[in-house]
């Protein structure tokens, strides 16, 4: 197999920015909606501050709902959405939409199982001092449960590139659509596996980046 090193130079950068501006920023939505999401199904659960199974309930079915989506059915019962939203349903700005939709119930769950860990004395004790709503989220919640919050991110964001990956060879840009249309479509083998070890790279470096920091704020 011979190697076009020059179609790779040429489309691998550009495809490979498309991939990262669109987990980029849907990783910025995901951690915007689905941390607050995460923190509200935990204290609506049963015993939560602020208990109460018709919201949970309600909340949990809508993630649930989310969570069970096949990605690329996701992405093409939302097409309407995303034209309303971003203009056009094509394109790498197009397909944070879908990216987004689909990983915000997926690391809401993870939210709200790394709050489930923390123990229940401490809330008692800022409970016991005074501190509001507001101090509890931030000081005790997030804040003991961030390493996990973290764990949960980065496999989220793992996720986020796979999905990118999907939402390429439907239009989406990035590099699952230069793996297809150049590598599959055009049966150029070498573009194909010059994406997939790209995409290999940015898995172990997110994977790397987020087992640091999470035990860098590991306070335990």
């Amino acid at each position: 197999m011979e190697w076009d090193w020059k179609t790779i130079g040429k489309l691998l950068p550009t495809a490979t920015e498309q991939t990262l501006h669109m987990v980029g920023l849907a990783t910025v939505f995901t951690v915007l909606i689905g941390l607050p999401l995460g923190v509200v199904l935990y204290m609506t659960s049963r015993g939560g501050l602020w208990a109460n199974r018709y919201v949970n309930g309600i909340l949990g079915f809508v993630v649930n709902i989310g969570r069970s989506l096949p990605f690329i059915i996701l992405m093409i019962a939302i097409i309407p959405f995303t034209r309303l939203v971003v203009g056009t349903s094509l394109g790498p700005s197009a397909a944070v939409v879908p990216l987004s939709v689909g990983a915000i119930p997926f690391f809401a769950r993870l939210v709200e199982t790394s709050l489930r860990e923390i123990d229940r004395g401490k809330i008692d004790a800022a409970i016991v001092m005074g501190s509001s709503y507001r101090q509890i989220i931030t000081k005790v919640l997030v804040r003991e449960s961030l390493p996990g919050i973290i764990a949960g991110l980065t496999t989220s964001v793992i996720a986020l590139i796979s999905y990118s990956a999907m939402a390429g060879t439907i239009g989406g840009g990035g590099l699952g659509f230069l793996a297809k249309s150049r590598g599959y479509d055009r049966f150029q083998t070498d573009v194909m596996i010059a994406t997939v070890v790209v995409i290999i790279i940015i898995v172990q470096l997110v994977q790397i980046i987020g087992d640091v920091l999470a035990r860098k704020l590991n306070h335990r």
